[in-house]
């Protein structure tokens, strides 16, 4: 098999668009995910952190057993966040079931009070035989 050198996959790059994205590294891809999750242009995913874990791993850059620390450290990071969405989704539910309630309550004291504003009907008197 032959290897492309970094010039000749350079200019397969600029000539076939699209064949970017099947060349490039997950590493690559990990590291423009994280930076768009850190920019609030996309969302965190764990599995890009763990790649770029293994990259440092690979390359000497820490040790295992710091990586599994960290990685240990944003899954706890993201279940509390989770914890707290799912809190704020609960309040957030509450309260526009409370004014969903207020809501359907108002059409029913409004009838209740023209009901009882409006004078009683009369009796028409029965004759007498």
């Amino acid at each position: 098999m032959t290897d492309l050198a970094g010039t000749q996959i350079s200019s397969l790059m600029e000539t076939l668009p699209g064949i970017a994205q099947v060349l490039r590294s997950p590493v690559a891809d990990a590291f423009v995910s994280l930076i768009r999750a850190a920019t609030g242009r996309g969302q965190f995913n764990l599995a890009d952190a763990d790649e770029l874990m293994k990259y440092a791993i690979r390359r000497n850059l820490m040790t295992t057993d710091e990586a599994e620390r960290i990685l240990a450290e944003a899954r706890e990071a993201m279940a509390a966040a989770a914890e707290v969405a799912k809190a704020k989704g609960l309040k957030a539910a509450a309260r526009a079931a409370k004014k969903t309630a207020a809501k359907a309550a108002k059409p029913a004291a409004k009838k209740a009070v023209k009901k009882a504003a409006k004078p009683a009907p009369k009796k028409k008197p029965v004759a007498k035989k």
